[in-house]
């Protein structure tokens, strides 16, 4: 019975604080940019993220046009020229472009590249690239 209460509290604890989100978009991150150095890069990643926090100022988004479309590739492995709804909305999370309180809503369609490099660039989102 202790071992499951002690499961509990760490399951809370980590739900409270969202760390398992927090390891999604580190892990997502590091991932997809590949640094040479992956532990200073997760070094810099957090740093970042305190200063946004701080300084009440959004995230800085790095992503330019090739890693966008080579994102959607990876999803799209089948090259059917869209990706579902499902893999659409996690990119969005993993990216950090999605918050809980939006209410995404699928349209029964694929999402095209076009419709995704329209949804995960900042200038197009209104807000600061």
């Amino acid at each position: 019975m202790e071992d499951n209460s002690r499961e509990l509290q760490a399951r809370k604890y980590l739900e409270k604080h969202r760390i398992m989100d927090l390891l999604s978009h580190l892990t997502s991150n590091l991932l997809f940019y590949q640094p040479n150095k992956p532990r200073e890069y997760l070094i810099s990643l957090l740093e970042r993220l305190r200063i946004a926090k701080i300084t009440g100022v959004a995230f800085p988004f790095f992503m330019d046009h090739t890693n966008i479309v080579s994102m959607f590739e990876m999803m799209d492995s089948a090259r059917r020229g869209s990706i579902s709804f499902v893999q659409y909305k996690g990119a969005l999370e993993n990216l950090g472009l999605s918050t809980e309180d939006e209410d995404l809503k699928d349209d029964g369609h694929g999402i095209t590249l076009d419709k995704f490099k329209q949804e995960v660039t900042p200038s197009k989102r209104g807000e600061n690239p």
